[in-house]
């Protein structure tokens, strides 16, 4: 137990429900009536390799001391003084309240690393709650879903950057005093210059999950990337029933490799172990960064590739294609052109995507795949300035401004990065829901062009101008 987190935040946000996840029971009373949970209650936490202490505690109030819910917010200070990371949590759905803002305030004069969570993510107009919680100054909202477990992979990462590796996972507990000294030093800096440009780090281990159809090869590739049988390969389909995990070290970075249970669609699932396995390894995807799409060559683009890179790049995850079994190609630079043509028509959300030949019997291209993936990750957490971006913008306007709507012209008025991992864009224009989905289609690949982002997805959001002044009646 390494270190101790707190949930903070006002009533009703969900903190309860985040802390059964967290500790794997339902300790914690949850309802949707505000103010459920009084006393703080601390219990062991895991979340994937990182274990810890986690503290729920009462919602946030403004209340007089001596009143009841003054001693429920006495509570909550002491478990800020008590935490060495700070899980602040809003409600995306619902947006900010005035609470919010209030409560920002006191957590960040704490001076305690904060994660920001944005919880019930999952909910239609939550969109809008994301955007609103970077008002608060504490950095980039991790979107997740206590209730139905979505976004813990984020939540997870953005707990190791806060702290830093050696404190998040309890190793030379002296030193890591300096990592997070340095962690918050570094958080501070993007704070307060959004048009940094942070330089890629290579010492982060990389999470890379292997999937594809049964029998495509992804056990047999998983070995000769590792140089030894780690894995049990064979002819027949199915053999991997759960995700494996292993650990590798690639010309000196740490790799994770995930090892997952061949992908059938689901007419064809009729046993609940297989169906076990096939979740299990959705799991495995939604914890990586890197997702190796891994494609008999013999018979590639099968509907259920084309449904599996779907789910990845929905999932927001970086897709890799490696065409597998290439030494049993007799026509290898027919092919070669035939499936360069098909991945661009038919993968057109990752335009770009790379896409590599290789024999996981013979060992050809292995490095160029992992070469690949490197490349790809680098791209997943590419963040260009907002100067760059809004005079790449400049430029798309001039030449091509969006189109006029029931003879109205919409106008854009300015283009930011909200996020990396995949990279997502927040464009500022005066009716986002009139705007044509062709129109921002053109947006995201003139960006993916310009700041040479291909194969990844991108996210880009459309929201409202604020106009202070906007429905009040003019004076005469």
């Amino acid at each position: 137990m390494g270190f101790k987190v707190a949930i903070i935040g006002r009533p009703n946000v969900g903190k309860s429900t985040l802390f059964n996840r967290l500790v794997g029971k339902k300790l914690a009373l949850v309802d949707d009536t505000p103010g459920v949970t009084r006393d703080r209650r601390v219990h062991a936490a895991k979340l994937y390799d990182l274990h810890f202490d986690v503290i729920d505690t009462a919602g946030f109030e403004d209340a007089a001391a001596s009143t009841l819910p003054g001693r429920m917010r006495q509570q909550t200070e002491i478990a800020i003084r008590e935490a060495d990371l700070i899980f602040f949590t809003v409600d995306a759905k619902s947006g900010l309240l005035p609470d919010d803002r209030t409560f920002a305030e006191i957590v960040r004069k704490s001076g305690k690393p904060v994660v920001l969570v944005a919880n019930k993510a999952e909910a239609r107009g939550a969109q809008g709650g994301m955007l609103e919680a970077w008002e608060l100054g504490l950095g980039e909202p991790i979107p997740v879903s206590a209730e139905h477990g979505q976004g813990m992979p984020d939540l997870r990462d953005a707990v190791i950057e806060a702290l830093g590796e050696e404190r998040a996972f309890g190793e030379d507990e002296e030193d890591g005093s300096d990592e997070i000294a340095a962690s918050e030093v570094l958080i501070g800096e993007d704070i307060a210059d959004p048009d940094a440009e942070p330089a890629y780090d290579e010492t982060k281990p990389l999470r890379i999950a292997v999937v594809g159809r049964p029998n495509a090869g992804k056990s047999t590739l998983i070995n000769a990337l590792i140089g030894e049988e780690r894995l049990l390969t064979g002819p027949e389909a199915g053999i991997t029933r759960d995700s494996i995990s292993v650990d590798w070290d690639w010309r000196g970075r740490r790799i994770k490799l995930f090892d997952t249970a061949g992908m059938r669609r689901k007419s064809r699932i009729h046993e609940k172990l297989e169906v076990l396995s096939v979740q299990d390894g959705l799991r495995a995807i939604r914890f990586a960064e890197i997702v190796v799409i891994v494609l008999d060559a013999t018979i590639p683009f099968e509907k259920q590739d084309l449904q599996i890179a779907d789910l990845i790049i929905r999932e927001g995850r970086a897709p890799v294609i490696a065409f597998n079994k290439w030494d049993l190609i007799d026509n290898p630079q027919e092919l070669l052109a035939e499936l360069r043509e098909k991945t661009e028509r038919l993968l057109p959300q990752a335009r770009g995507i790379q896409a590599v030949t290789v024999s996981a019997e013979t060992g050809r291209g292995l490095d160029r795949l992992m070469e690949s993936v490197i490349k790809t990750h680098k791209v997943w957490n590419n963040r260009v300035s907002t100067g760059k971006l809004n005079r790449w913008l400049e430029g798309i306007l001039a030449h091509h401004p969006p189109p006029a709507v029931a003879g109205r012209r919409l106008k854009i008025k300015y283009v930011t990065q909200a996020k990396t991992r995949p990279p997502g864009f927040v464009v500022s224009c005066s009716r986002p829901d009139a705007m044509p989905q062709s129109y921002v289609r053109y947006l995201t690949n003139s960006l993916r062009e310009a700041f040479d982002m291909p194969g990844v997805p991108i996210r880009m959001a459309l929201r409202t101008s604020d106009n202070p002044f906007a429905g009040r009646a003019k004076k005469r």
